[in-house]
This record gives structure tokens, C-alpha cells and sequence, in this order.
């Protein structure tokens, strides 16, 4: 699945994964989207968005 929400720019950041030996290896820290049913422009659709847009309340979830 694609890494991405139309809505808000996200970034991917990146950093080290650090063993109990101190070896250093590079990785990515992705945004965490989830598929959440949403109105857009009056109509119920998913989309993918992030947990702390929703946590934030800039997305509007829709219920049954």
C-alpha cells in the first residue's frame, strides 16, 4: 500500500537502527496510515489517513 494522504504533506524520516553492538544501519520512519472512512464532498469514501490527523480531529470519520 502506498505511503501516502493527499490532504497533508507527510515526510519520511530517517535514522539509524542501533544493535547491541553499536553497528548502525539506516532505516525509514513512514508516516502510520490508516483506512478510515471519510465525507468527501458530501459522499462517503476511504482514504488513507494519519493517526494524528485523526487524533487531532481534522478528519471527520464517518459511522454506519
Amino acid at each position: 500500500m502506498k505511503k501516502i494522504f493527499k490532504k497533508f504533506v507527510l515526510a519520511k524520516k530517517y535514522g539509524n537502527n542501533v544493535s547491541h553492538a553499536n553497528n548502525r544501519t539506516r532505516r525509514r520512519f513512514e508516516p502510520n496510515l490508516q483506512r478510515v472512512r471519510t465525507l468527501v464532498n458530501g459522499k462517503t469514501k476511504r482514504i488513507l489517513v494519519c493517526t494524528s490527523c485523526i487524533q487531532a480531529g481534522k478528519v471527520m470519520k464517518v459511522v454506519h
